[in-house]
């Protein structure tokens, strides 16, 4: 066994290790899938998901690249170890891997000029802070347009630190709000 030195780079997270801190982050692999992709010279987008348009099955709408489709999604599921910020949506898309329109892979693309404009968003972790563990949850009504399941979503603090966070579309269909949440919970 032998030491060689502090800790900077994880398995493609970048660790930061400060005085009253750590930050981790993937800034690098951002970077390089947006050269991989080209999205270099893009217009940026404040947020990673349309809040007003709903994404749909899309029956009619033009067939893409299953390939290209598949290999988006999966770079930004690896970036979601840093990035919370994108998990609900790289999920929700997710879903339209096996039949990719050309409307799904619009939003995708949003999400790589979201990430345009914030390449450096990571997690901070202080060194001093409090250990209460603390969890949220939330579950949205039959959001799923597809099938009219709730998707739940949640995260675990220890302290101010975030440990843990999830995103997943729920085995059973609702059938109210309350009931949603209870599964959620």
């Amino acid at each position: 066994m032998s030491s060689i030195g502090e800790l900077t780079f994880f398995l493609g997270l970048q660790v930061k290790q400060k005085e009253d801190g750590i930050f981790i982050s993937q800034d690098k692999y951002v970077t390089e899938i947006l050269k991989k992709f080209g999205f270099t010279d893009v217009k940026t987008a404040s947020t990673p998901m349309e809040t007003q348009k709903l994404l749909l099955k899309d029956e009619d709408g033009e067939e893409v690249d299953v390939h290209l489709y598949r290999s988006m999604i999966g770079s930004l599921m690896y970036i979601t170890s840093s990035r919370p910020d994108i998990m609900f949506e790289v999920c929700a898309y997710a879903r339209y891997q096996v039949n990719p329109k050309v409307s799904h892979l619009y939003a995708v693309k949003r999400i790589f000029r979201y990430l345009k404009g914030q390449p450096k968003l990571g997690l901070w972790y202080l060194k001093d802070s409090l250990f209460d563990l603390v969890a949220y949850t939330d579950s949205d009504y039959a959001g799923a347009n597809l099938d009219r399941k709730s998707t739940t979503r949640g995260c675990q603090f220890l302290g101010s630190r975030l440990i843990s966070w999830q995103c997943k579309k729920q085995t059973v269909v609702a059938n109210s709000t309350t009931e949603a949440e209870y599964v959620a919970a």
